[in-house]
């Protein structure tokens, strides 16, 4: 217990030595309970402080990576829905975070909150693969379930050998050999958990959100048309569709411009 006077105001402050998260958040739910008299108030100060104001840091970074991410997918595959099946990866692997953590009897740390931003980097390359593989293949004339499938094949070689170096060259940190390793052990939890989960289930859960993705994007075209082309042309466009059951693909010309752009149109 410590009293002290800063701007003709009393503080008494009662020093918590080597507290962890979890300790300091039963003390927020006791020190809840109190009634203070008018004029009294608690906070918390030092390391608490700093980890509060550290945490606000780390989301901003968070969703600044999140948005970096979508801008540069949207750019390279010239599409706003299949960024989303793609990013929809990063959820998976907050499962593998959390088991990760509980598994090394961690706590929800900076150095977990760096692990979690290092993965929304590394979780993406698995979906990555699977989408440009699948887009590729329906270009070369597959139907969208059968580029899926072939997708998963022939890509489920490179996304395990991926993540297996990646989880190998996290082990040293994990297991905190070295003196002091057992500050940066959280991060290394975090990355191999989220690597596991994310590798696992994006298998499975991005082609289904690719196809409920691609299904709006065409249900999308389809309304937009009735008010952006001519009659006939709608209706050529209707027929492609019952024809071969997907939306047609825009023409390409030999310099790579699209037929509108070619035409003048753009």
């Amino acid at each position: 217990m410590k009293i002290a006077f800063t701007d003709r105001e009393a503080d008494i402050m009662h020093v918590l030595w080597e507290c962890g998260p979890s300790v300091v958040s039963d003390v927020q739910k006791q020190l809840k309970k109190l009634e203070l008299p008018p004029g009294y108030r608690l906070s918390f100060s030092g390391e608490q402080e700093n980890f509060a104001e550290t945490v606000g840091y780390m989301v901003e970074s968070l969703l600044l990576a999140i948005i970096f991410i979508y801008l540069i997918l949207a750019s390279q595959f010239g599409s706003f829905t299949q960024p989303l099946a793609i990013m929809f990866s990063l959820p998976l692997a907050l499962f593998g975070v959390s088991l990760g953590l509980a598994l090394g009897r961690s706590s929800f740390n900076m150095m977990s909150m760096v692990g979690i931003i290092m993965l929304m980097g590394l979780v993406v390359k698995n979906a990555i693969l699977l989408v440009d593989f699948a887009n590729k293949a329906r270009e070369r004339g597959s139907d969208r379930t059968q580029a899926l499938v072939d997708a998963g094949q022939l890509r489920l070689r490179p996304i395990i050998m991926t993540t297996l170096a990646m989880i190998f060259g996290m082990l040293p940190t994990a297991l905190a050999l070295g003196a002091g390793s057992e500050f940066r052990a959280p991060m290394a939890y975090a990355v191999i958990g989220g690597l596991i989960t994310s590798t696992l289930l994006t298998l499975i859960v991005v082609p289904v959100v690719y196809t409920y993705l691609d299904d709006f994007g065409d249900w999308f075209g389809s309304w937009a048309m009735r008010f952006t082309k001519r009659p006939d042309e709608y209706a050529e466009y209707l027929e492609y569709r019952r024809t071969h059951g997907h939306a047609p693909k825009e023409k390409k010309h030999a310099d790579g411009r699209s037929a509108d752009a070619a035409a003048g149109r753009d």
